[in-house]
């Protein structure tokens, strides 16, 4: 039986006070991989406060492969135009180091802007670039969670990007679900197994591993400046954003830049 109003329901004038909001700082949105288990967490855990950050899937198979990723880039654009749609970002990431590669820097900037128009466009790939002129970087000791066809990828990418490489080291990982399970601890043991005395900063690349909760345990065993994908990507959209926190606890990359 409908319940029976005896009252009439107004729709009055209110003096309604507003504030800033919680993103008043920033909005940065980020175009995650389907199975993307450990970004979302990273971003927020170390977001500013007035920074929001908003996250959107693309899509592409479960197994991860030149092939697979390079079908990111048809919906990227789709994809970023899901985050926020009756608001504007401020900056909007492409969130996959290897889906960089596949796509492209250059294209997936395009299609991300295509989808948020107005936002500065990056890419996890491309922050990483950034991070490691930041820091002075030029001769790498490179680890990655991936299996040698990514590898030679990325590795490719970091050469043509101006580095030279001391040692590449890669875990032959094919899935999301194995690489966002890799402890930190073993990760501070891996950074330390690959470094080489000729190497002058250490990247250890994927934004699946939990390699942004060690980085400043890393730093400190090696004596150098350690980049990693995430806090990379978070660094490098936040100064987009016009955000200079120098967040503790990231490394020398947030302390000194």
């Amino acid at each position: 039986m409908a319940a029976v109003f005896d009252y009439t329901i107004q729709s009055d004038t209110w003096d309604v006070r507003f504030d800033e909001g919680r993103n008043h700082r920033a909005k940065i949105g980020f175009v995650l991989i389907p199975n993307e288990q450990t970004i979302e967490d990273d971003m927020v855990k170390h977001a500013p406060q007035g920074v929001g950050m908003y996250f959107s899937r693309a899509l592409m198979p479960k197994e991860i492969s030149t092939e697979s990723l390079a079908q990111l880039g048809s919906s990227l654009a789709e994809t970023a135009g899901r985050i926020l749609p009756d608001d504007k970002l401020d900056v909007i990431s492409f969130a996959c180091t290897s889906g960089t590669v596949a796509v492209g820097e250059e294209k997936s900037e395009a299609e991300l802007n295509k989808g948020a128009s107005g936002a500065k466009a990056t890419t996890l790939m491309g922050a990483v670039r950034k991070a490691l002129n930041a820091v002075g970087a030029s001769r790498l000791a490179v680890g990655t969670p991936y299996a040698d066809e990514l590898n030679t990828n990325v590795a490719t990418y970091i050469l043509n990007a101006g580095f030279e490489l001391a040692n590449f080291q890669g875990m032959n990982l094919n899935y999301d679900n194995e690489m966002i399970r890799v402890a930190p601890e073993y990760l501070v043991e891996f950074a330390q197994a690959i470094d080489r005395p000729d190497a002058d900063a250490i990247l250890i690349s994927c934004g699946a591993l939990r390699t942004i909760d060690v980085v400043e345990d890393i730093e400190r065993l090696v004596g150098k400046p350690v980049i990693c994908s995430n806090q990379a990507m978070l660094w490098d959209c936040l100064r987009l954003a016009n955000v200079n926190d120098p967040l503790e606890n990231l490394g020398r990359l947030f302390r000194e830049n």
